[in-house]
């Protein structure tokens, strides 16, 4: 597989090229958005580390145009931030990341991501499932039945919308904004916090301690995310 690595630090590009291609990965290197869009384009990477400071074009710019042309709509991409700078990560989520990484990282932690988003990829090409289970939670979505370790469990259609969401997409963190646009949709006059009452009220039903959940995950200063499954 093509992994596109766009950085205009080149010890960085470097550092994870050569990690990677000791994976079997065949490694695109980039130095800036513009010669990105280019390559993404020409060389048609199966998936893109994306730094988000960049001369020229920014990488937040990258991935909106990435997402924005239907050709690379689904390209995968994980974003590297600065540490800490949290508002970024939520913007470069919004702008449609798959994840990210904040620098200095581990390179054995990019890896894993990358064989983790990949994965999550190849999953959901594949037709959805009528069922879903995991961890004594399970879920008949052809006849809505929800059972926790055993416990049929009722939930209402808002709670059932977002339960089928979260495991129809594990692994991968979404913004309160980005769940209220699946969930929700356009026409619902709601405000982000209205994701965090609606998933206490999901955990409560389905989590056995509410303040450690195994399903619905909290990802600090991003959002959160259906634990990764596979």
């Amino acid at each position: 597989m093509k992994i596109l690595v766009v950085d205009d630090e080149r010890d960085i590009v470097e550092l994870l090229s050569y990690n990677l291609e000791k994976e079997g990965f065949t490694v695109i290197k980039v130095y800036d958005g513009e010669e990105a869009l280019k390559l993404v384009k020409a060389k048609k990477p199966d998936l893109v580390i994306l730094d988000l400071m960049l001369p020229g074009i920014q990488g937040i710019e990258v991935c909106k145009t990435i997402r924005g042309n239907p050709e690379t709509a689904t390209l995968p991409v994980i974003m590297v931030t600065a540490k800490g700078e949290e508002v970024d990560r939520v913007v470069g989520l919004e702008m449609g990341a798959d994840d990210y990484v904040t620098k200095p990282f581990s390179v054995r932690e990019v890896v894993a991501r990358v064989r983790a988003v990949l994965r999550r990829t190849e999953a959901e090409k594949q037709p959805e499932k009528e069922t879903f289970s995991f961890g004594g939670l399970e879920i008949d979505y052809g006849s809505h039945e929800v059972t926790s370790q055993g416990k049929k469990i009722e939930l209402s259609p808002t709670e059932w919308k977002l339960l089928v969401f979260f495991a129809r997409h594990p692994g991968r963190v979404y913004t309160r904004d980005q769940i209220l646009d699946h969930v929700w949709g356009d026409s619902a006059f709601v405000t982000p916090r209205t994701v965090d009452v609606h998933i206490r009220r999901l955990r409560a039903q389905i989590e056995k301690d509410t303040d450690n959940p195994r399903f619905i995950l909290t990802v600090r200063g991003a959002g959160y995310k259906f634990a990764d499954v596979r």
